[in-house]
């Protein structure tokens, strides 16, 4: 039996093969080994999808890089997730996320300016305070949930950011992870995933509408103000156009942020590795970009063939799909030195959580300032950190995530 077939009889299969848009493979299951064998043995392959659609599997990192970074040949204007093969993005053409340069650069100029390292550096302590806020009751004695706590935070950063009223945040997490995971237990619809799905796109859509049409009339430094304020090809970005980046924005800060530091956490419980974060600050800014490295919490990217091109030396049809797998890429053994080890001193790390090439991620900064600050809180305040219950994962293809993990701790200093 290969590998593969030996990690295959353990993980869900569809047509006899291991099913990597099962959400449950992320969930209950082991994507690394799977995308280890693919890695050595077929490192760009075909994935059927019932029974006439698929796309094609990349899982090396040089490879990966390859597709992200030629936007001429390989498209995201037809959709950037796998759950949407088949049809065509309505925000391509609109969305910075789903729009290809040159447009995509004169679109997305204004909000990159906006979130420079230099203008987020000044948001640094209303960060603090935020995250303070959502640590605070770790150090009560008794148990937190410190997944939960977590999921909370990017909203609360983004919302001081969108300048989004307070008492709106816990919804709009819970309807931004329908998105990101409507098969989820915690968040399924009796009506289906489907059903679930549309309608929190739908209630997302209304309230920024609702929020950009109030915004016009009162345009401030926010990221929204900021969008309206966008002019490209001539013209200002419309409202449509206002509402579905205000979405995208939301929707990848409520990805990549909370993820990373949840797994790191899991992996760093009973090791010295947290010692070593409260007692060396030096080691703040490179355990984060592991964590990153770690989590790879954008699970994958996907991309269109604009032509017949060859990738790694098997052929693409022009339309067929691509699928970049961020997490195998983010454990090439061609790349990374013993990338099974979680190494808070991995230096470098030229890891592709946030993706690489045009559409690098707009809010990578936010991420890792926030990241770094919540890194200098929790270590620095509290000590002796203790797992006390079960990690669950986030059922979803798209994210790889941690929604619940119980622990407890003691502030530094109290006995």
């Amino acid at each position: 039996m290969t590998d593969t077939q030996t990690v295959a009889s353990r993980c869900p299969i569809n047509h006899g093969r291991i099913d990597l848009v099962d959400p449950r493979l992320y969930s209950e299951g082991d994507p690394h080994p799977i995308w280890q064998a693919m890695r050595v043995h077929r490192p760009v392959s075909w994935h059927p999808v019932g029974d006439d659609l698929g796309f094609w599997s990349v899982t090396k990192h040089r490879d990966a890089e390859e597709v992200l970074r030629d936007s001429s040949r390989f498209t995201s204007e037809r959709g950037t997730i796998v759950s949407m093969l088949g049809t065509d993005d309505p925000a391509g053409g609109n969305q910075i996320a789903a729009t290809d340069p040159p447009r995509h650069t004169a679109m997305r100029e204004p909000l990159q300016r906006a979130l420079s390292m230099a203008a987020v550096e000044r948001q640094r302590e209303a960060f603090r305070s935020q995250i303070r806020t959502l640590i605070e009751p770790l150090g009560d004695g008794g148990v937190f949930d410190f997944g939960t706590a977590m999921l909370a935070m990017p909203m609360a950063i983004t919302g001081v950011l969108m300048d989004l009223p307070e008492r709106d945040w816990p919804e709009l997490t819970r309807l931004t992870m329908i998105c990101i995971a409507p098969d989820d237990p915690e968040y399924e619809h009796p009506r289906g995933a489907k059903y679930n799905l549309d309608a929190a796109h739908r209630e997302l859509f209304g309230y920024f509408q609702d929020v950009v049409r109030e915004r016009e009339n009162r345009l401030g430094n926010d990221l929204i103000s900021v969008l309206l304020r966008t002019e490209f090809e001539g013209r200002r970005m419309t409202r449509a156009e206002a509402v579905s980046n205000c979405y995208s924005v939301l929707l990848g800060a409520n990805v990549t942020t909370p993820h990373s530091p949840n797994f790191a956490l899991a992996e760093l419980i009973g090791t010295p590795g947290l010692d070593a974060l409260a007692t060396d600050p030096g080691l703040t800014k490179s355990g984060v970009e592991e964590a990153l490295r770690w989590a790879s919490p954008v699970n994958h990217l996907l991309r269109y063939a604009t032509r017949n091109t060859v990738l790694n030396g098997v052929s693409i049809a022009a339309g067929e799909a691509v699928v970049v797998w961020v997490g195998s890429a983010n454990r090439d053994e061609e790349v990374f030195t013993e990338p099974e080890v979680f190494d808070l001193r991995r230096v470098p790390n030229k890891h592709l959580a946030f993706g690489v090439g045009p559409h690098y991620c707009v809010g990578h900064t936010v991420a890792r300032v926030t990241l770094r600050v919540l890194f200098e809180e929790l270590f620095t305040q509290f000590t002796d950190f203790a797992a006390c219950g079960k990690v669950e994962r986030l059922r979803s293809t798209f994210v790889a995530g941690i929604k619940h993990q119980p622990i407890t701790a003691r502030r530094r200093g109290e006995r």
